[in-house]
């Protein structure tokens, strides 16, 4: 292909060739007719102009018109959709109780920034109302501030886990919560269902309300009571109550009359005996009588 820089050069070398050849091929009045000799005095500059007109076909004429094409730039790939933690635990659960502790603290906007604006994602651990109602002891209204945060940062993990990987965590156990530090969780994976225990808890994963990367937000049944705040002297877990003894049937008064019944019946009589007594004497006093008589 032919550079810019040559094309705008060929109209000097046709201007050069024309010079030269305007006294050498003079064909006018007095002009002189070329010959061999003539021709191999034309500059060099001439026949290198010359050459490279020739050597120019339509198809470079068309490669220098054409300016070169650019492949575009691929577009970036879209951004994934914001989640918005607080419309989320709206709508699902019912909810209520956690998202109020998590907006009092300023938990949520922390879960929020975890979930949109990292690489990790987060994963949640949600108690629904009924679980706080029915927490009795400890109490949770006893708590300051920064446990009250403690316990809901508790509840989370800075990573986005499916509940395959929790097969995965349960060899890993304990895992360190969004809390850090000694607030950790033991997980188990019985049969595909996810077992978590804190201590002072002991609950597991009801349901899936969300699991799309980044987010995944799980319901379970208690609320999770780390033992960094409420301590190691956890109470024992009640046994269950024992089964009722199955007694055996007690005798029946009908029964009882009938085998005394029987007892009595089976017990030889005194009375045959002592008639038995009564004749032999009787006897031996007729024998006697009658031999004195005779």
């Amino acid at each position: 292909m032919v550079s810019s820089a040559n094309t705008r050069s060929i109209p000097l070398f046709i201007a050069s060739l024309s010079s030269s050849l305007s006294g050498t091929f003079s064909l006018g009045i007095g002009g002189s007719i070329p010959n061999y000799k003539n021709i191999m005095e034309l500059p060099f500059t001439c026949i290198l102009g010359l050459t490279l007109l020739l050597s120019i076909s339509p198809s470079s004429h068309a490669q220098i018109a054409n300016a070169p094409a650019f492949s575009p730039t691929p577009a970036p790939a879209p951004a994934p959709d914001f989640v918005n933690l607080t419309d989320l635990l709206s709508v699902a659960g019912p909810f209520n109780t956690f998202l109020s502790y998590l907006e009092s603290t300023k938990v949520i906007e922390t879960f929020q920034n975890q979930a949109n604006n990292t690489e990790e994602g987060i994963t949640l651990f949600v108690p629904k109302d009924g679980a706080f109602t029915s927490q009795k002891k400890p109490s949770l209204s006893n708590l300051t501030d920064d446990q009250l945060k403690s316990l809901c940062l508790f509840h989370a993990l800075p990573h986005y886990y499916t509940l395959a990987d929790f097969k995965n965590l349960s060899n890993m156990s304990p895992v360190s919560t969004f809390a850090g530090g000694e607030y950790n969780v033991n997980f188990t994976d019985i049969t595909g269902t996810v077992h978590l225990s804190s201590g002072w808890t002991n609950t597991k994963v009801s349901s899936s309300v969300h699991s799309t990367d980044p987010v995944a937000v799980y319901q379970i049944d208690k609320v999770l009571l780390p033992e960094a705040i409420f301590g190691t002297d956890i109470p024992p877990t009640p046994a269950p109550a024992p089964a009722p003894d199955i007694s055996p049937a007690a005798d029946s008064p009908t029964g009882g009359s009938e085998a005394g019944s029987s007892a009595t019946a089976s017990k030889p009589s005194s009375s045959p005996k002592l008639s038995s007594s009564w004749s032999h004497l009787v006897l031996a006093a007729s024998s006697g009588l009658l031999v004195v008589l005779l």
